[in-house]
């Protein structure tokens, strides 16, 4: 019995050891947040052409939407998005679904059913959301034309809604016809 009770010591003690040297390391990216510049990017477009860039879109109010086809409540805001983004059309404003999926078919099938007209950009490697640290999806950031985190939404949302409209038109400096 004391064997039992001296070997689960030293598991019990390994683990508030390795607890104690992960509380002290200070290696981990600082949260983003509201107020910091956007984490620059460039991925390819969903169809072709050539790679998008954030800085691009500078002077551009951006909300980028990070999202998966195998995400049914990224499928249940799908259609809000496509809304927003005909509504603003013309504006300085730019709609970006950064699809995670591994390969593209599934994504250009998933756009065709839904009739998106929004460009879809393709991060299968996850280097881009995980810089955004997007690990729910979907999770989306709202930046300003300087290229800042105005806000971050985690989950579903219906971004035509008037008071998600008015927050981008805010950010337009004047509502968007």
């Amino acid at each position: 019995m004391s064997g039992r009770v001296g070997a689960a010591l030293i598991a019990v003690g390994l683990a508030l050891g390795a607890l104690a040297i992960g509380l002290g390391d200070t290696r981990s990216p600082d949260l983003l947040r509201a107020g910091v510049a956007a984490p620059g990017f460039r991925l390819p477009v969903l169809g072709g052409g050539d790679p998008l860039a954030l800085e691009d879109l500078r002077g551009k109010v951006v909300l980028i939407n990070f999202w998966a086809t195998w995400c049914k409540p990224c499928e249940d805001e799908m259609p809000a998005m496509e809304r927003l983004y005909a509504g603003l059309a013309g504006a300085d404003f730019e709609l970006l679904a950064v699809s995670v999926d591994e390969t593209s078919a599934p994504v250009e099938a998933f756009r065709e059913r839904l009739g998106l007209s929004f460009p879809i950009l393709l991060d299968p490697e996850r280097r881009v959301s995980d810089a955004y640290q997007a690990y729910r999806f979907p999770e989306t950031w709202l930046i300003d034309g300087q290229g800042t985190l105005v806000a971050r939404f985690i989950g579903p949302r219906e971004w035509d809604a008037p008071a998600y409209r008015a927050q981008i038109e805010a950010l337009l400096g004047s509502p968007a016809g």
